[in-house]
């Protein structure tokens, strides 16, 4: 168990804006920073991270939490382990006391896999660099290919021999157990229970998770056999999923963030020879056909992918297979074709570094434009050929979101092709129609689908965020948040527990109280008042706990907090979707008042129109005792008390200005 000392260290190092910053593109609106999510699939950012508050939250799926959290939501890393990776990144040391086996065996069952497969990539390129084999056959084969040693030792390239049971028995011996050599697929078990190396004899390709830690292998085998696989990847397991990782991204994320802009390409050699030419903003596929998790995982980066492909026919067909997809995402595609017989790892070495970089940047051109010319080159003359073809270009023009996108294309592919633009806006109308039919099952009526459009208009966000001149009609916020009917008293609840963690440290300054917290002050003001919402009411116990013990919380406390519910509540009422825009301000001189200006009318009035909320429930309910009582004297009774409570309430209601209408 890691103690707490520590763990202070590393909550009170570990910045937010840095953590998130590691796995999502984050961009300044107002005084946080948006994103989108990497929890949920969206295109228009709702994922919010305040650098001064130290947490972020997600406006669109509700994830929220800070850095410890983030790690463990984004990675399925336990808590402990989620600490040990934020120690790592910023190089503090992690002092633990002694746990029991049972809980060190429970906490590492996962970890172990994550050890031996880091044990193995070690292994593997201690035998490149040090084994006899390793150096005179995988260590030659790279330099013949022209690899510089820097470029092999960053991505951990290595070599596994060609022996049965070489990674199993050094792993045995060094105290790693066969159930998780197996379960990571480092090792096979045959049909006669006889455990053996699944790598041997070929170069191997770590592949390292987002953090960079090695989750699985890509192996190229040497050998001229055609009986041989050419590569042999790790199967899926605990800790590696192909469709979710890219080969790369650990080492290129930074470098995709500073250019906005990806390369993808399509083999881990690929990817090595690109980094050696400077170039170091390149990913791979993992050995996978493209999938949507993997261009989503791009888009947390840069909306611009450069695809860098084969030559040859083959690797043409390849790219215009995959990149409909990646249009479909909404991101912006352009593709470079090398000369026939090329790909990026041999046209680079064939040119040298710089040469390959000047190609990149001179040659690359739109998808759309790209695929129109390969396929009309294809079709020729042919009129039918080349009626299906222009078919299948607006159909990749269709699956472009953005609509000032696919008219732009839809212009440009007008002149290439020389077919009227009209003809081409009227087939892609009928390709989105269908689309739209296909999608919600049946065929809604002219008057539905113009309703459907203008509810579409009028209320889901642009891909750019909304208009300026939306804000000027609709008020001084850039952002409309869902409604959720809740009681007026849930309501009311948390708001006071949102200026407790938002102002409790905050000295009173009004009533002649001295040398008072807010805190305190709002604790002593709720002794009579009985909390409904579970959560708030055990935010506000604890809050008076500890100030009866002498401690005034602070709202990273509950922020923080070991139980998810009281720090996901901690959180949301911490944060909010709204941000003033600057118009209202710069352009109209019109100034929003912040509720910490006048502190007292904001706390008073959250206390007042608690009770507010509090004794219309005790009138509604004597209200209730009062149809239902026979008994006069009683009777009686629950008028005298229903007088005195609307009493109570007028006062209440006098200092909040409220006129009653009896």
């Amino acid at each position: 168990m890691i103690n707490q000392d520590t763990i202070s260290k590393i909550m009170d190092t570990a910045r937010i804006e840095e953590v998130v910053g590691d796995f999502v593109a984050l961009k300044k609106r107002g005084t946080s920073l948006i994103g989108n999510c990497p929890f949920h699939n969206e295109k228009t950012p709702s994922f919010n991270v305040s650098v001064t508050k130290g947490i972020y939250k997600c406006f669109g799926c509700g994830k929220g939490g800070d850095s410890v959290h983030f790690i463990m939501d984004h990675e399925k890393y336990s808590y402990p382990e989620a600490l040990k990776y934020l120690a790592q990144k910023y190089n503090i040391e992690v002092e633990e006391t002694v746990q029991s086996p049972q809980n060190i065996e429970a906490q590492n069952a996962r970890e172990s896999l994550y050890i031996v497969s880091e044990y193995a990539a070690n292994y593997f390129s201690n035998e490149l660099w040090t084994g006899s084999d390793g150096r005179a056959i995988g260590l030659s084969y790279f330099k013949e290919r022209g690899f510089r040693e820097d470029i092999l030792k960053k991505f951990q390239v290595g070599y596994s021999p060609d022996s049965w049971d070489a990674l199993i028995n050094s792993a045995v011996g060094a105290g790693h157990r066969e159930e998780y050599l197996e379960k990571t697929g480092l090792a096979i078990r045959n049909d006669k229970g006889k455990l053996y190396d699944r790598f041997r004899g070929r170069v191997l390709f770590p592949i390292h998770n987002f953090t960079g830690r090695v989750i699985g292998f890509g192996g190229r085998t040497l050998k001229t056999d055609k009986n041989v696989p050419k590569y042999v990847n790790s199967p899926e397991s605990d800790i590696y999923h192909k469709s979710n990782v890219l080969y790369g991204l650990y080492h290129a994320k930074k470098s995709i963030r500073e250019f906005d802009n990806c390369y993808l390409v399509e083999g881990y050699a690929d990817v090595l020879a690109v980094h050696q030419a400077g170039i170091e903003n390149v990913v791979a596929s993992s050995g996978t056909s493209l999938t949507t998790e993997q261009i989503r995982l791009i888009g947390r980066f840069t909306q611009n992918v450069t695809i860098l492909y084969d030559g040859d026919a083959a690797g043409i067909k390849a790219s215009l297979r995959g990149l409909d997809m990646i249009l479909e995402e909404g991101l912006n595609v352009k593709v470079v074709l090398f000369p026939d017989g090329h790909d990026p790892d041999s046209y680079m070495h064939h040119v040298g570094a710089g040469e390959f970089k000047k190609y990149i940047e001179t040659t690359r051109r739109d998808f759309i434009l790209y695929k129109a010319t390969i396929l009309m080159k294809e079709a020729g003359t042919d009129p039918i050929k080349r009626a299906g073809i222009i078919r299948d270009i607006i159909e990749s023009i269709a699956k472009i979101p953005d609509e000032i996108k696919a008219a732009v294309f839809i212009r440009e592919c007008s002149s290439l092709l020389q077919v009227e633009e009209r003809t081409l806006l009227s087939e892609l109308n009928k390709m989105r129609v269908a689309k739209f039919k296909k999608a919600s099952g049946n065929s809604p009526s002219p008057q539905t689908q113009s309703f459907q459009q203008h509810q579409s208009n009028a209320y889901q966000p642009c891909e750019d965020g909304p208009p300026d001149n939306l804000f000027e009609t609709s008020g001084p916020y850039e952002a409309t948040a869902p409604t959720v009917e809740t009681s007026i008293d849930e309501v009311q609840e948390k708001e006071i527990v949102r200026l407790l963690l938002a102002f409790g440290h905050e000295l009173v300054t009004w009533g002649g109280i001295d040398n008072m917290y807010i805190g305190s002050f709002i604790i002593q003001n709720l002794t009579d008042v009985v909390f409904q919402d579970k959560l708030c009411g055990l935010i506000i116990e604890t809050y008076r706990a500890e100030i009866e013990n002498g401690h005034l919380p602070v709202a990273s406390q509950f922020i923080q907090s070991k139980d998810r519910d009281v720090a996901d509540l901690a959180i949301t009422l911490s944060t909010s979707p709204y941000s003033l825009s600057e118009n209202w301000e710069h352009k109209h001189d019109i100034y929003v008042k912040d509720e910490s200006v006048n502190l007292k009318s904001t706390i008073l009035g959250g206390l007042f129109h608690l009770k507010k909320a509090k004794i219309a429930g005790i009138l509604s309910d004597i209200a209730n005792e009062i149809k239902t009582e026979a008994d006069p004297a009683n009777l009686e009774i629950l008028m005298h008390k229903f007088m005195a409570m609307k009493g109570v309430e007028k006062e209440i209601s006098k200092h909040l200005g409220i006129t009653i209408l009896k």
